[in-house]
């Protein structure tokens, strides 16, 4: 939660006017009280109701008594004025829960101290689903000045009990404030009615965002970054400190005009130039760690990329914050880096699955980029070998089960506008997936080996896969997932092995189609060098993992605000 102590005034009525007024641009809806120093306060209601003028002065005169019984002894701006605004992520709270978030506010501050009857007079209006106003006069029953010094510092402390109590978003505080990455800003309406101005679908500041993003996406250090940047059209300054190193810069979209300028950080906390050398600094790492004697031989990068992102949702379910933020991170730039890499037709719907899931990722954790250093270090390795449809269709394939991961992990913290934000990027994702999929699968198919072949795999899947066999069997990508094993086998692959390993890699009773994943896997396994004689002798000599459950078909229930169950479904 994020509060705002407004500096004093000393306009009671201005103050509540605007709380219960519609707002600049329509914005306030349902104002009402949720709390007050007097629970028998009569309700101003929204602006257009009845009476409301005649109710809203009598608020004021009653907030305002003190402050006229004291006279010259009254504080020289009286108003205090507190906003509290939940995290993006967090559930939509009651009005109960405001209250006593309201109340534990005032006591906290020493605007009302609990017990004591001499407390300022105070009221909580909402007129947001996310927020509440405080609005208090500084004179105490026993008309002496409130006893709310330092109390910015003391609302700070409180918020922080409130969010582990409520189970809300933890946000840092101090120093280790800026290791996380907060939501984007939002933009002003100033920037919002420029644009609208100029038939502009976005604003100013959400275009250089999304420009920004897809050029880290890409980049694998800062000059490389400043110059796609500038090959996007974008105008970039940087500033130097004294000491020659970098010390900042800003983004501004050409204009007719004077150009408005941004600097990183104001775009998104996580743009700023430490965050991002933070970012790039773990590419190099891993590059360099890629670069050594011990990596014989360089896979296709989409293999390599989706095999990481297969292993995310692991992370989600067990890694702390910081490392399951690292892999979200890094899976978020993958998702602004592959409407690029993707055939037109499907470039938009990519691109609002990059802007949706930016939302569905957002979190104050601090992150430590070394853990998803392997998908970074893929990511920026696609950029030079163009994807087939095959390769993009089964990284879309594993990124529907990140974000299927990351809606649970999301719906077990009850975060409802993360789980919702994931819900929308899953539907553009699959709509990307069925798109080109189709495709793909019917050239593999076309590629199907001989009856006898067929035959023979047929059986290897009984003896291998007995419990899903049935199922694939059936299935559409059948004869793809034939083609697959016949490639992996030309390749030197054991066909039972590889299918046994494809299997094994992660549970398929979450899959729509257990074929098409399996496609997408023996793909992959088959890319790698088939193993030697003496290996495939041992191989054949180690004993077979236990089969997998029995379910080949399971139906998707998106996770609600209500913890959902341990395992993910599949929502295709």
């Amino acid at each position: 939660m994020i509060a705002n102590i407004v500096k004093p005034g000393n306009n009671t009525y201005g103050v509540l006017a605007y709380l219960f007024d519609k707002g600049r641009a329509n914005e306030h809806t349902d104002q009402h009280i949720v709390a007050s120093w007097d629970d028998f306060i009569t309700d101003p209601g929204p602006w257009d109701s009845p009476g409301h003028k005649q109710r809203l002065g009598q608020l004021t005169w009653a907030l305002d008594l003190r402050v006229k019984q004291a006279g010259d002894k009254a504080p020289e701006g009286h108003v205090w004025h507190c906003s509290i605004r939940a995290a993006p992520e967090d559930r939509i709270l009651t009005d109960a829960g405001w209250a006593t978030i309201a109340k534990r506010m005032v006591h906290a501050t020493g605007i009302a101290p609990d017990g004591d009857p001499d407390g300022c007079r105070w009221v909580a209006v909402r007129h947001a689903e996310d927020h509440i106003h405080i609005v208090a006069t500084k004179v105490r029953g026993d008309l002496r000045p409130a006893r709310n010094w330092n109390d910015y510092h003391r609302a700070m402390a409180e918020l922080t009990r409130i969010e582990k109590d409520f189970g809300l978003t933890q946000i840092p505080r101090g120093p280790e404030a800026a290791a996380g990455t907060p939501a984007a800003k939002r933009p002003t309406r100033a920037e919002q009615e420029k644009a609208k101005r100029l038939g502009h679908r976005t604003t100013a500041r959400e275009q250089l965002r999304h420009t920004v993003r897809t050029a880290l996406s890409h980049s694998k250090d800062l000059e490389e970054f400043f110059n796609l940047l500038a090959d996007a059209g974008v105008q970039v300054e940087t500033r130097t400190l004294p000491s020659g190193d970098l010390g900042g810069y800003k983004v501004a979209l050409p204009d007719d005009g004077t150009p408005i300028w941004f600097s990183g950080s104001s775009l998104a906390a996580d743009l700023s130039l430490p965050q991002i050398q933070q970012r790039l600094a773990a590419t190099e790492a891993h590059t360099a760690t890629a670069a050594s004697p011990a990596d014989q031989y360089r896979r296709n990068p989409w293999h390599q990329a989706t095999a990481a992102a297969e292993r995310i949702p692991h992370h989600l379910d067990h890694a702390d914050d910081s490392a399951a933020q690292a892999h979200l991170t890094a899976f978020s730039e993958v998702l602004y880096a592959l409407p690029a890499h993707a055939p037109v037709h499907l470039r938009a719907e990519l691109h609002r699955a990059a802007v949706a899931f930016e939302h569905a990722a957002h979190t104050r954790a601090r992150v430590d980029h070394q853990y998803a250093r392997a998908l970074r270090g893929a990511l920026k390795a696609m950029r030079y070998q163009p994807a087939d449809h095959t390769g993009l269709a089964m990284l879309l394939d594993a990124a529907i089960l990140v974000v299927l991961a990351a809606q649970r992990r999301r719906a077990l913290n009850r975060h409802d506008r993360q789980v919702a934000a994931a819900r929308q990027t899953l539907t553009h994702l699959q709509a990307a997936y069925d798109q080109i999929a189709p495709s793909s699968l019917a050239v593999l198919a076309g590629r199907r080996p001989s009856n006898a072949t067929v035959h023979r795999y047929a059986r290897t899947l009984h003896e291998v896969l007995p419990s899903h066999s049935g199922q694939i069997l059936t299935e559409a990508a059948w004869p793809a997932l034939t083609a697959a094993l016949a490639a992996a086998e030309a390749a030197g692959h054991n066909p039972a092995t590889v299918l046994q390993q494809a299997a094994q890699q992660r549970s398929l009773s979450d899959a729509k189609s257990a074929s098409e994943v399996l496609v997408w896997r023996i793909q992959r396994l088959g890319d790698r060098h088939a193993p030697g004689p003496g290996a495939r002798a041992a191989q054949a000599r180690s004993p077979r993992v236990p089969h997998l459950p029995s379910t080949a078909r399971a139906t998707a229930t998106p996770p609600t605000s209500t913890p959902p169950p341990s395992h993910t479904h599949r929502t295709r």
